[in-house]
């Protein structure tokens, strides 16, 4: 098991890929620290990874509060003694193109996708500086690369956050931390639910695979990123996206 006994806190981890992400370090061996704002929901996400085969315990956690996101790191080490891996897949959309925004629209998605990101970071590098050696895994997104129609704030947010992984890596790699991003393409998650099939349709035409990415291959990155078998990566952006920008 490539994660056996590592620390691993995900955010927004009830749902999608943050579930999957979970349910993989689970299966790796990991005690998984599952993070999101939904008690029931974390609920079943422990439940879901202690049926894969490993430990979990959850931590409501709304990542654009500091306060929240500090007490839930300090509550993990007291526990546990250590932080080896930070996921930070907590994120959200609120779609409109520029002309229609609203500043309030953008507000929101540049606090979680953006700030929530700097919380947990900041909150469990010194940790894991102090401790010789880490993982921050940020999810980034094609969009946070090319950009996207109706996303401004969604883009920036994603563009900033390849931003943090180029600048945390320089910074923390000498301490042993090691940080890298991950940009899915069109994934099958509940973000997709409200899409017309002609749309999906349409996005599946633009992947040379032909078909949707499944949660479970970007969960498939995260762990190698996680694991020591990545131990000379640090500061990449990794696409997972079948292809879709060749």
């Amino acid at each position: 098991m490539r994660l056996k006994d590592k620390i691993c806190i995900v955010t927004g981890a009830a749902q999608g890929i943050g579930l999957a992400t979970a349910a993989k370090f689970a299966a790796e061996g990991a005690v998984v620290i599952v993070c999101d704002v939904k008690p029931a929901a974390i609920d079943a996400a422990v439940t879901h990874c202690v049926q894969a085969g490993g430990r979990a315990e959850g931590h409501v956690v709304d990542v654009t509060d500091r306060a929240q996101v500090d007490a839930m790191v300090a509550a993990v080490k007291a526990r546990h003694g250590r932080i080896d891996v930070l996921v930070n897949n907590a994120g959200i959309t609120k779609d409109a193109r520029l002309v229609k925004m609203t500043e309030a629209q953008f507000d929101a998605v540049i606090d979680v996708n953006l700030r929530g990101v700097f919380h947990c970071a900041q909150a469990v590098a010194e940790t894991m500086s102090a401790q010789g050696g880490g993982v921050i895994l940020n999810a980034s997104s094609v969009v946070g690369i090319y950009g996207n129609f109706g996303q401004t704030n969604y883009a920036a947010s994603k563009f900033g956050v390849i931003g943090f992984t180029k600048t945390w890596s320089r910074e923390l790699g000498p301490k042993g931390v090691r940080v890298n991003a991950v940009a899915p393409g069109f994934v099958e998650t509940p973000i997709l639910s409200t899409i017309p099939e002609k749309v999906l349709d349409h996005m599946r035409e633009q992947v040379p695979l032909h078909r949707l990415g499944k949660a479970e291959e970007i969960a498939n990155v995260y762990a190698f990123l996680a694991s020591d078998e990545a131990s000379y990566v640090n500061g990449a952006v990794i696409e997972v996206s079948g292809g879709m920008t060749v």
